[in-house]
């Protein structure tokens, strides 16, 4: 009997290491929700369709953006610390694990995240500037100044041809564009034996014209429209939303939006609707961009952050930070139709799609 006991009992201590093996060997979906959790120092792999933790990584100290490679087999991280850290912390989705840092010297304060054209741009809040690193070489091959104060969130066009920043501390959102014409003159020609340019570089007169346009108090949380027309921002400090007109690079309008403590802001991708976050505000924000009017104000927790909108537009996810979890938001309903716990204070989200 006792030899019977012993046996049962080892049969399922095997059992549960196996079951507890498989769930650890799950593979990460096609698509996923990436969440990171600022307090935790993780980013969790959820499984969009189960709503369930796949794994959490390591991703380093104070992670507060993240953002995947375009063949979603990458993901990386910004290391913020309000300047103390220099870092992009970079995981394997594929493999589930972390990979050495990104080390960006001077560049501290690294927060805002973009991928395009192949590369990851960000911003730098303790240098005032925004750059690009690029995978394939290893290197940060291209830094531009600001000049503005805490520059902290950031979006590029997908053809690289416009990039848009906002400086929180500043009160203003600078419009960066390549030039339509050199503005300096090529260097001239060294002497026989002397350095010249690598080949494949473009013209030194080559340059970007940069726009600051003054918003309100505390800009921080932004969205382009997805016809590429409007620039929407939050001001936390006062609630409102300034409308840039993208060609003019003017303020056309300022919403009376409501949302004291915004802290993101983005379209549906319809672009029909506007959602705005707020670290101090129990309700989700939702606006028509047409009317741009209230369309609704939705209880998700005690304060939200970080918004993402499912490609496809069936859904939305909120990180709702104080609370520990991730609300999932039915776009054709807006209502909350799902949760997600995705650890302590919940912060950045991406989508990562490999196709």
């Amino acid at each position: 009997m006792v030899r019977k006991m012993k046996h049962c009992l080892r049969s399922a201590v095997l059992l549960g290491l196996l079951a507890s093996s498989l769930v650890h060997a799950q593979a990460t979906p096609p698509d996923s929700l990436l969440v990171l959790a600022k307090r935790g120092n993780t980013v969790a792999i959820v499984d969009p369709t189960s709503l369930k933790v796949v794994t959490r990584i390591p991703v380093g100290k104070d992670p507060h953006e993240v953002i995947a490679s375009a063949d979603g087999g990458t993901a990386y991280v910004s290391n913020y610390g309000f300047g103390a850290y220099n870092t992009l912390a970079v995981v394997d989705l594929v493999a589930q694990k972390a990979r050495p840092a990104i080390d960006l010297g001077p560049l501290r304060g690294p927060h805002g995240l973009a991928f395009a054209g192949g590369k990851v741009w960000f911003t730098a809040e303790a240098a005032k500037a925004i750059g690009s690193y690029d995978p394939k070489s290893g290197q940060v091959d291209w830094v531009l100044g600001t000049g503005q104060n805490r520059t902290h969130m950031i979006f590029v066009a997908p053809d690289q041809q416009r990039i848009v920043t906002t400086n929180v501390n500043s009160g203003t959102v600078t419009v960066i564009e390549k030039s339509a014409k050199s503005t300096t003159a090529p260097a001239p020609p060294g002497p026989p034996g002397s350095l010249q340019p690598p080949p494949g570089l473009p013209p030194s007169g080559a340059d970007w014209e940069e726009t600051v346009v003054p918003v309100g108090g505390g800009p921080e949380g932004f969205d382009v429209s997805p016809d590429g027309r409007e620039i929407w921002v939050a001001n936390s400090h006062e609630g409102t939303v300034s409308i840039i007109d993208t060609a003019s690079k003017k303020v056309t309008a300022t919403l009376a939006a409501n949302v004291v403590g915004a802290n993101r802001l983005k379209f549906t991708p319809d672009g029909k609707q506007v959602f705005i976050s707020s670290l101090r505000n129990p309700e989700l924000a939702i606006l028509d961009s047409a009317t741009r009017k209230d369309v609704k104000r939705l209880k998700v927790g005690s304060g939200a952050a970080g918004i993402l909108m499912q490609p496809d537009g069936a859904r939305a996810y909120v990180a709702c930070s104080p609370d520990g979890y991730v609300v999932v938001i039915d776009l054709k309903t807006l209502e909350v139709v799902g949760r997600i716990e995705a650890g302590q204070q919940p912060d950045g989200l991406a989508w990562a799609s490999r196709h």
